[in-house]
């Protein structure tokens, strides 16, 4: 059953969303088309350069990112509290970079003279785009109505690109956000796209590599700690891992992400062979997950939840708030 966006968008229990948009056409959003024999893989820097666009404007953070073939997958954290922390000023110069304003915020940039009656339309618009600044479906509406008419302007035609709204599910708990990121940052592995998380294209973990094997060869040129020069310098596009007591983080360490994630892909990819560490990731332990319960949960993670996300009493207890009987996961 389709719920409201009102209904999945809840701030209240969660900051953490999954977000996935597919294309409705047999022409590939990205990829090689075998019909056309097109290759449209520059549209997945569209994509990533976008994203990246809209979260330096939004109060929207990027955890996590995979740009398919034919549809692309996104981990966001809504930061509204430093939306509420922007001066009027902030909030008029991020809502002009991606839209036209309104005259009378223009008159009032320009140094005009604003009747009471004008000053209080020009309050009432700065709240109005604070809200939208921080707003899911607004970051979604421009990231997929700008993609579409690029795509419409290259193909020459016009007509419907998306297969219809996004989805959004909730993610309600560490373990759900953690095996949710796990999820996207494998999509091409399980795709068999690629055959390790290095070589995954287009993915937020690939960047994150990349730039953590910028940081340690500089560090290694200028003898300095690795570890410490990277917690430092974490790509500043996407959201930093952290810990706990690491405030406005991951709750996880980069490190120890990235061997979960390394050590799940080798039992997930389906042609890989070689050595699987026998050694339980860090994370699971501290989270005192099962490995095969971890396995299982992402590996059938798009058919194990549905608009929400989190353990069996998280999902039970969200339910119950928002007077529903049953979530799916709960089993």
């Amino acid at each position: 059953m389709t719920r409201a966006r009102k209904a999945l968008i809840d701030l209240s229990s969660t900051s953490y969303y999954h977000l996935i948009a597919r294309c409705v056409r047999r022409a590939f959003l990205c990829g090689e088309d075998k019909y056309t024999g097109k290759n449209f893989d520059h549209r997945r820097t569209w994509l990533v350069e976008r994203v990246k666009l809209l979260s330096s404007v939004f109060a929207i953070e990027i955890a996590a990112y995979a740009i398919m073939s034919n549809h692309y997958h996104l981990v966001v954290k809504v930061n509204r509290q430093q939306a509420l922390s922007w001066s009027d000023n902030e909030v008029i110069s991020r809502w002009y970079k991606l839209y036209k304003g309104s005259p009378i915020i223009d008159k009032q940039r320009n140094g005009g003279t604003l009747s009471d009656a004008e000053q209080l339309l020009v309050l009432e618009l700065i709240e109005k785009w604070r809200a939208r600044l921080y707003d899911i479906s607004w970051f979604m509406k421009n990231l997929n109505e700008f993609i579409a008419k690029e795509a419409n302007k290259e193909d020459n035609c016009t007509g419907k690109y998306w297969e219809g709204r996004y989805k959004s599910q909730a993610l309600l708990d560490e373990t759900a956000l953690l095996s949710c990121m796990a999820y996207v940052d494998l999509n091409p592995i399980r795709a068999d796209m690629a055959n390790n998380i290095e070589d995954s294209d287009f993915t937020s973990i690939q960047e994150r590599i990349k730039h953590l094997q910028k940081i340690k060869e500089k560090a290694k040129n200028t003898n300095q700690d690795n570890d410490a020069a990277y917690q430092i310098k974490q790509p500043k596009s996407l959201k930093r891992f952290g810990k706990r007591e690491h405030e406005n983080t991951i709750p996880f360490s980069l490190i120890d992400y990235l061997e979960l994630v390394d050590w799940t892909g080798r039992h997930v990819h389906p042609k890989k062979k070689g050595f699987i560490p026998k050694n339980v990731p860090d994370i699971l332990i501290s989270l005192k997950i099962e490995e095969a319960t971890w396995l299982d949960r992402v590996q059938n993670y798009g058919t194990h939840y549905g608009n929400f996300a989190g353990s069996k009493t998280v999902l039970r207890s969200h339910a119950a708030k928002n007077d529903v009987s049953w979530y799916k996961g709960v089993g």
